[in-house]
């Protein structure tokens, strides 16, 4: 059943179409992964859903609530950036914490929740450090361990490992898949990464020049020709020989 439901969405800058009749769902508890070139439209799909822009034309339903009008605080929505953005002044623990203390919890669940966030995240013995004593795959642990402290309804992943190294990339490509599933976070997942997208996503599509195609199913997706899959599978075929 769809939770998240964008409905004729259109976006334009001036008089130059950016988005273009947009139209997709996404299930609760589900990834859906948009392939698409820098410069189609993807972060602008992402700031619309946030509330950070808004649309001229479309409908944004989340669960039974249309989201037109509710402002971005409201929306039970997070995004997050390629740029983990954590608080300089505050520790790991300090900025896992934050929108739990924004919310006016007691400080005993806080501890709690954040002992047992830490331990998921795998960062333990770095509690008490700063941001800049962080690797960059740690940094975007704390990010996600931020967010998805405060259970929101949905998570918008804005090319989110593009700065790691490939080693570290795969990493957390696949804690991200668990901690999403281990906690039944609705996502959408933006990145120009082919293996990325299918990796993360249980849901697939392509968006060219403004304009968004979904598909039924993995293998309709790699049987497309405009996504490139067939070309890359070909690739890594041929040096086997």
């Amino acid at each position: 059943m769809s939770y998240l439901k964008v409905e004729h969405l259109s976006k334009y800058f001036g008089e130059t179409p950016v988005l273009q009749d947009l139209s997709f769902a996404i299930e609760k508890g589900k990834t859906l992964s948009i392939l698409g070139k820098s410069g189609c439209g993807k972060t602008t799909l992402l700031k619309i859903l946030a509330g950070l822009l808004s649309m001229d034309e479309g409908n944004i339903t989340l669960g039974e609530q249309q989201m037109n009008e509710v402002s971005p605080a409201k929306r039970g929505v997070v995004y997050l950036y390629q740029e983990p953005l954590l608080f300089p002044h505050l520790n790991v623990v300090k900025n896992i914490s934050f929108g739990l203390e924004i919310k006016g919890w007691d400080n005993s669940l806080i501890a709690s929740r954040c002992i047992e966030m830490v331990h998921q995240l795998g960062l333990q013995g770095h509690e008490k450090k700063m941001p800049e004593e962080l690797s960059g795959g740690q940094k975007q642990r704390v990010a996600f361990g931020r967010a998805i402290i405060t259970n929101p309804a949905v998570i918008l992943l804005d090319e989110p490992f593009g700065n790691l190294d490939v080693q570290i990339r795969g990493d957390m490509q696949l804690f991200f898949k668990q901690l999403v599933s281990a906690y039944g976070i609705t996502t959408l997942f933006v990145t120009h990464d082919l293996k990325e997208a299918l990796k993360v996503g249980d849901q697939m599509a392509l968006m060219t020049e403004g304009q968004l195609k979904t598909y039924q199913s993995q293998k309709e997706f790699l049987l497309d020709p405009n996504t490139g899959a067939g070309e890359e599978l070909a690739f890594w075929e041929n040096l086997k020989r």
